[in-house]
């Protein structure tokens, strides 16, 4: 039962993260034609399309995906207590499973910061990823490059970002109790 747990955490975290990742790549107009870009366009296509003919976009973000991912969250959720053999509460489900996607989101950038640091260390080039985590981190980063001080080539941005999304999960955290458990 844990293993089946597992898996299903897994693909529904996966798939809602790569949703999570098409509206962010939308929203900074990532470059459209790089390979890591049409492989988020081209997994969630199949699930989203359908939604974007009855759904608009809203002051450029993609409502449709959005709402897919909270779709997504909400069914992560509604299995999980079924297998568990729980009650579902409509309201609570609607609450954890927004508050879910937004911790989604974090963690999202969190890994993304995460892997562009570690890929400067190793990758000499610019791979096609690389530029695409470039271009989805740099509104984030921006703000706080221009209020660090230079440190002779050493960019301690992504260091202030990470300490600033522990914070706030943190911070959230003790608002909200059931926020560890998402």
């Amino acid at each position: 039962m844990e293993a089946l747990v597992y898996l299903l955490n897994f693909v529904f975290d996966a798939y809602l993260m790569i949703l999570v990742l098409r509206v962010w790549l939308q929203a900074v107009r990532a470059d459209f034609y790089n390979p890591f870009s049409q492989f988020v366009v081209k997994a969630t296509n199949p699930v989203v399309i359908p939604f974007r003919k009855i759904i608009p976009g809203f002051a450029g973000i993609d409502m449709a995906t959005l709402l897919v991912a909270f779709i997504i969250g909400c069914m992560k959720y509604s299995v999980l207590a079924l297998i568990g053999g729980q009650a579902i509460e409509i309201m609570s489900l609607l609450f954890i499973s927004f508050l879910f996607l937004i911790k989604q989101s974090g963690t999202l950038l969190f890994v993304i910061m995460l892997v562009m640091a570690l890929m400067s260390w190793v990758v000499q080039s610019r791979s096609p990823a690389q530029m695409v985590f470039h271009q989805l981190t740099e509104p984030f980063l921006r703000p706080i490059r221009r209020i660090m001080p230079d440190l002779g080539g050493i960019d301690l941005s992504v260091l202030v970002a990470f300490i600033a999304l522990n914070v706030i999960n943190i911070f959230i955290g003790s608002v909200i109790p059931i926020w560890h458990y998402l």
